[in-house]
């Protein structure tokens, strides 16, 4: 499994960008869901992004589309979530998290319904506070 590192959070007014970084280590030659989640308190988890390894395309739910992008860079091992137009409503901790597949279409399965349960590895979660 993955060993995933989060950072990049922090306070940011309304209107304003964050991008967290989720730097990975364990990497085999299979192939990888790997998304972020958010938790606000009394909240369930939320997968906002997911980008599958085989074809990097990227997946994410209504609330955050055209705000939020995911992105991978190979060379680096990190996964990026670049966040635009923070609104309050997108406070929480954000997680990195992974799961390894198989078959390319597990990833981009895995990907499309974004469930915390078929996640296997997760990394400590960042906090991202959007408040004036």
């Amino acid at each position: 499994q993955l060993q995933l590192v989060e950072s990049g959070g922090g306070l940011v007014q309304p209107g304003g960008s964050l991008r967290l970084s989720c730097a990975a280590s364990g990497f085999t030659s299979d192939y990888y869901a790997i998304g972020w989640f958010r938790q606000a308190p009394g909240k369930e988890r939320e997968g906002v992004s997911c980008i599958s390894s085989s074809d990097e395309r990227t997946y994410y739910p209504d609330s955050v589309k055209g705000r939020f992008s995911i992105s991978r860079d190979s060379a680096r091992n990190t996964v990026y979530l670049q966040m635009n137009s923070l609104q309050p409503d997108d406070t929480g901790i954000y997680y990195c998290a992974s799961r390894r597949v198989i078959v390319p279409a597990a990833a981009q399965a895995v990907c499309i319904t974004r469930r915390s349960l078929d996640f296997n590895s997760w990394g400590q979660g960042t906090q991202v506070t959007v408040s004036t």
